[in-house]
């Protein structure tokens, strides 16, 4: 589980909380932080997480570094103040992985009750009830995703782009006669808007 950090001390410890009591237990997590000068790194050290520094930020580019260090042929990428809804967060979200024309799944995410109204309204109308594979639709994102590494190995994700590296990675892998999954029961707290 990739998590990407910088001065998340509101919600890295309820993110981790979250992580650690999922029902799939066999994890390995990897913060990828962007130079915190809060108590974010702090707060992960409670946690038996590796810490990598990353001090010029892209969002592919930490992935990328965060993937790399991976031991696990499964990588998800949780965004620091996101917090699994339940304990099958993980074990919801891997599971259309199986299938091998799939190359990635990404999961619902839910506003809280401190989002913004116009937050709450984009997150409710583009992360639905209901489950579905994409054969052209490319939209991924990383804020709840998972994939297989060997997908990565193929199509790692844009050091360059500035935040659409999962929308990027969406298009390379669908037209390349992949599918997308979209995983309404792996869900999650996203406390602001897409």
């Amino acid at each position: 589980i990739i998590i990407r950090t910088r001065n998340e001390e509101e919600w890295i410890s309820k993110c981790l909380e979250s992580v650690y009591n999922q029902s799939y237990k066999n994890i390995e997590v990897i913060i990828v932080d962007n130079s915190s000068t809060d108590s974010t790194i702090a707060r992960c050290k409670k946690y038996p997480v590796k810490i990598i520094n990353i001090e010029k930020f892209f969002p592919g580019k930490a992935l990328n570094l965060g993937i790399k260090y991976s031991k696990g042929k499964f990588i998800s990428c949780l965004s620091a103040h996101c917090v699994p809804t339940n304990e099958n967060w993980l074990q919801k979200i891997l599971e259309p992985l199986d299938n091998r024309l799939v190359a990635g799944a990404y999961g619902r995410q839910e506003p809280t009750k401190n989002s913004k109204d116009i937050d709450k309204r984009d997150l409710l109308l583009v992360f639905g009830l209901d489950s579905y594979l994409q054969s052209n639709d490319s939209f991924f994102h990383n804020a709840n995703s998972a994939f297989r590494k060997e997908i990565w190995e193929k199509f790692p994700f844009c050091i360059n782009s500035t935040n659409i590296e999962d929308r990027l990675w969406g298009e390379k892998v669908i037209q390349s006669g992949y599918k997308i999954a979209y995983v309404a029961e792996a869900s999650v707290f996203h406390w602001h808007g897409i």
